[in-house]
């Protein structure tokens, strides 16, 4: 499956949303997506995972890359989840408790 990426500011944070898979193939897509808003002077980001259904650990890496990048610059990461099954890989690998995770866009602009 494709993976889909748009930006856009909202409340004054800059929100990540994508649709689709986040696996080997198309976590370059995301990556690109976030290196470019962060080095974009973006510092307050929220990632929107409530269109994926999918992610596999390169994904994660792609996060935890875009965490460090934001921190760097003295800003934060926030990630919005729906789906269970991406829920559980955050739960499982313990990113949960590096990465603000949310269950909707509201709680995530709210924070």
């Amino acid at each position: 499956m494709d993976l889909s990426v748009s930006t856009r500011d909202e409340a004054g944070r800059t929100i990540v949303a994508a649709t689709g898979e986040v696996d080997v193939y198309t976590a370059p897509v995301l990556d690109e997506a976030l290196s470019g808003v962060v080095s974009g002077g973006a510092t307050r980001v929220v990632v929107d995972l409530s269109g994926v259904d999918f992610l596999d650990s390169t994904g994660l890496s792609v996060l935890v890359k875009a965490l460090k990048r934001v921190r760097d610059a003295d800003g934060s990461l926030d990630v919005v989840v729906t789906a269970e099954r991406v829920a559980k890989v955050f739960r499982i690998t313990g990113l949960d408790q590096v990465i603000p995770v949310h269950p909707s866009l509201a709680d995530a602009l709210a924070g």
